[in-house]
This record gives structure tokens, C-alpha cells and sequence, in this order.
């Protein structure tokens, strides 16, 4: 089935989310590094790109540097060529009521005329910052053979989970593959289904556009899950919900991110990034100009991936290690997921520990707490900091980017934040 022509897809790229704390403080979260190698949108392009579905709109606002920068020109994803490429499309100012993104529904408002342009016979709209593994092409099959209005893909999650999310009442019409939405509600106090939305949709064009413009002229919310399914159920539109039984990491949380990392990791992980075919732009940061690993004498690395462009002296267990991540000698790096070029002194150790790009911790430096990872709180770095020698920094506390040294105390205690 060939939809180069057919489908437009438009990744939900733009926006940043509190719980994942400093990690998004300069970038959005589809920006965030992942797996040692990637960013969290590699996954969406990725799917995209197996998908045969390569004319791709990526709808971006919130500090879009980096994102763009990763993005380039698609080529990593072999997003180039006659009816192929990426589109970056920003909130702009210009004739008519045009304004900063005021939600997901919004965003996709304002590109209304890019969508009648390419006169696609779906739009294919899709978070920018989930993982998982996908043959969209399967989703948009059933689309078809229903003659849906919207599709909806769906993985069923824990019930005392489901009200983190815009869950479905889908009944079994076709054998587990799906069947109609009988209710949709979004984040319910009090759930009586748990087939969540991936923010994976499969939309009629006309349909899409409707319903867009009539939600921009009689409410005062733009989101898709709390605004335009709902219309779209009340005024009895055919929608469907796809169920998709694959692992699905959400990355919501800075526990969940932390766990979706893990997931990587132990003789059997939940994601194989190599099954998978996840591509990333190896141009982002020069990591493909990165020297090989070096791992010296009395250096020790258990269940963990380690990139080039690393230098280990010390112990890494059950740790993912970004390209330029220098590991001092007695050092003790375990449950943690350290970004490019962060630089561990010696005799240092790191205990469940997220840091992010360009931090030095110093000789002798104590960061989170011995112990399960199970039993404690993710301890976060923001970027560009200096941790001083012999400074102790507790679990679950959160240190703020860029700090001048003198900000840091010898012992900053459990569930504290440095700002």
C-alpha cells in the first residue's frame, strides 16, 4: 500500500512538560535526549519513516533550537525527495488571528492551509514525544476499512492509572483489532475503561477542518483529547479506536522517563533499538565524529550502554552513557542515564541520577542514595553545572541549570532543589 501520496502526517512537537522537571527547561520534550543516543521524537520520525509515510509537519514552539537543530532536513530519516520531506511549522504572527499555539488542537487550527495544500486523504496526527514501536500503516488501513471519521490508537493501561489519561470505552466489533469509541473521556476522576490514547489520530480531512473551526469559534480550549473528540462524539461522527498491544513507554514523569530508559537494560529488554529500526541524526552534536570507547584498566561496565566518545576509568553498572561522558577512576556511576559530556571526577559516585548535558561533578562527590533503585526518587542535574568537590546531594532533589558554584552548600539533603 503505497501512502506517500495519500497521508500527511503532523507530529505534536512543541510543547514542554513540568514533571519532567529541568530536562525541559530549554528544550521541549520531544527534544529531550533518550537511550544514550537519541531524542524522545526519533521514535515518531522513525515509525514515520517504516511507515512509508514521509511527508511530515512538525508543529513546534517552545524554545524550538534544538529541535530544529536535531531535525535538519529530515535527511536521517530519508525524509528527502520528490513528495517526501519535513516541514517545520512555528506559531507566527501575521494576517488574520494568528497567535502562539494555544493547544494541540490550536496548532493544528493554524495550519489549516498547509493540510488543504497537500489535499491528503488522511491526516495522521501524532505525539512527538512517546516511545514505542508502531506500523502506522496498519492503523490507517483499519481507518479506511471502516470509513472512520477519526481512529484513535489505544493501549490498554493499569486501571488505577487511567486517570492520567484520555481513555475510550471501545467495543469488540472486530476481534481485538478494534471497534466503535461507545465513550471517550478525558483524565476521569473515576475511569470506567482503561484503553488509553496514545495522541495517535487518524483523521478525515474534512472532518479535521470542520470540527476545527467550529471548536475556534465556540470554545475557549484547543485540545484534542478534552475538546474536539468530544464534539466529535456528541455530534455522532464515526470514531474508532485501534488497540495497540505493543510496549509503550510514557515519559510524562521523571520516574516513568528514568524507567523508560531502564527499559533498555537486563537480559531481556522491553526495547530493542535495533529490532525496532530507530534512526537519529548523527550530524546533532558531531556524535558520529565521536572517537571510540575507552575503558581503562581497572575500569567495570555491567548491563549498561556506553556510546562512543566515552572514557571509563571507574565502575558503570546498569547506567546508559551518552557520547563525551567521562567516568573518573574509583568512580561509581549505577541506575543513572547521564547526557553528552557530562565529566564524573574521581572516587565520585551516582546513585539513580538523570543529568543533563555539560555537567562536571568533582572528586569525591556523593549524589543520591545507596540502596534499591525501586525504593528512591530520581535525583536531576540541570545543564552547564559545576558540583564541587566532596558535595553530597540526596536523592529525589533537583539542581537548576547553569548555577553559579557558590549556590552549592556541602550537603544538599533529600527532596531539596538548587536554584
Amino acid at each position: 500500500m503505497n501512502l506517500k501520496p495519500k497521508t500527511l502526517a503532523m507530529i505534536l512537537a512543541g510543547g514542554r512538560v513540568n514533571e519532567l522537571n529541568v530536562l525541559t527547561h530549554y528544550r521541549p520534550k520531544s527534544a529531550v535526549p533518550f537511550g544514550g543516543l537519541y531524542r524522545v521524537i526519533d521514535f515518531a520520525l522513525s515509525n514515520l519513516m517504516r511507515s512509508g509515510l514521509e511527508q511530515v509537519a512538525i508543529l513546534s514552539q517552545f524554545r524550538s533550537f534544538s529541535l530544529i537543530n536535531h531535525i535538519g532536513i529530515g535527511a536521517a530519516w530519508d525524509m528527502l525527495g520528490k513528495s517526501r520531506g519535513v516541514s517545520i511549522l512555528p506559531p507566527s504572527a501575521g494576517y488574520g488571528n494568528t497567535s502562539w499555539y494555544k493547544g494541540t488542537a490550536d496548532a493544528v487550527y493554524q495550519n489549516i492551509d498547509f493540510i488543504e495544500y497537500h489535499n491528503p486523504e488522511e491526516v495522521f496526527i501524532l505525539s512527538g514525544d512517546h516511545v514505542y514501536n508502531m506500523d502506522y500503516r496498519e492503523m490507517i488501513a483499519y481507518h479506511r476499512e471502516k470509513d472512520a471519521d477519526l481512529t484513535i490508537a489505544c493501549v490498554q493501561v493499569p486501571m488505577d492509572k487511567a486517570h492520567r489519561f484520555g481513555v475510550a470505552d471501545i467495543d469488540d466489533e472486530d476481534g481485538g483489532q478494534g471497534g466503535r469509541v461507545l465513550q471517550y473521556k478525558e483524565k476521569p476522576d473515576r475511569p470506567r475503561c482503561n484503553w488509553a490514547s496514545l495522541t495517535v489520530y487518524c483523521f478525515r480531512p474534512k472532518t479535521l477542518i470542520d470540527i476545527l473551526k467550529t471548536n475556534a469559534k465556540e470554545n475557549s480550549s484547543f485540545e484534542f483529547g478534552r475538546d474536539i473528540i468530544p464534539r466529535l462524539m456528541y455530534e455522532q461522527k464515526r470514531v474508532y479506536g485501534y488497540k495497540f498491544r505493543g510496549y509503550w513507554g510514557y515519559t510524562r514523569t521523571m520516574e516513568e522517563y528514568w524507567q523508560t530508559n531502564m527499559d533498555l537494560l537486563g537480559p531481556a529488554p522491553k526495547i530493542d533499538l535495533e529490532k525496532w529500526g530507530v534512526r537519529t541524526n548523527m550530524e546533532h552534536r558531531d556524535v558520529g565524529d565521536c572517537q571510540p570507547l575507552k575503558v581503562g584498566p581497572s575500569a567495570s561496565i555491567q548491563d549498561s550502554l556506553v556510546y562512543n566518545g566515552c572514557v571509563v576509568e571507574g565502575t558503570v553498572e546498569r547506567s546508559i552513557l551518552f557520547p563525551g561522558v567521562h567516568v573518573g577512576k574509583g568512580s561509581v556511576v549505577r541506575d543513572s542515564v547521564l547526557f553528552f559530556n557530562n565529566k564524573i571526577g574521581q572516587d565520585s559516585r551516582l546513585e539513580k541520577v538523570v543529568s543533563d548535558v555539560n555537567v562536571t561533578i568533582g572528586n569525591g562527590a556523593v549524589i543520591g542514595d545507596p540502596g534499591p533503585a525501586e525504593s528512591k526518587e530520581v535525583t536531576v542535574l540541570g545543564w552547564n553545572n559545576f558540583i564541587p568537590d566532596k558535595t553530597v546531594i540526596g536523592s529525589d532533589c533537583t539542581v537548576f541549570p547553569a548555577l553559579p558554584a557558590g549556590k552549592f552548600s556541602r550537603e544538599i539533603k533529600t527532596g531539596e532543589t538548587v536554584r
